[in-house]
């Protein structure tokens, strides 16, 4: 992997870490928080993995193409679950993480 490449990987990855804290956040406001309980759980699932991601690119574990698979995997659930809700920040999410799971499937 590029510098570049690897720079970017670790923008996509930081972008989507961030867009799926912010979903949660607000999920957990939403005035049916019930019909938003998938919601949360992938996003947790997801800016998690994400992040774990992005630390084991930087000290180049040798793990990262496995790592990638399952990351890939995670943000499409949260994509797919994010799209389902009318709310901006869903939104918003589900193109950060369909955006990451592209990034992934390149490098698993």
């Amino acid at each position: 992997m590029s510098h570049e490449q690897h720079q970017e990987l670790l923008q996509i990855l930081h972008e989507c870490m961030t867009a799926c804290n912010h979903c949660y956040d607000a999920c957990l406001r939403e005035d049916d928080m019930q019909m938003m309980a998938n919601c949360i759980r992938l996003d947790r699932e997801c800016a998690d993995i994400c992040g774990y991601l992005e630390q084991a690119v930087t000290r180049g574990s040798p793990f990262i193409s496995e790592l990638a698979v399952v990351c890939t995997t995670v943000c499409e659930a949260c994509g797919n679950e994010c799209k389902k809700h009318p709310q901006d920040h869903c939104k918003q999410c589900a193109q950060a993480c369909f955006k990451c799971a592209e990034a992934c499937r390149n490098i698993a």
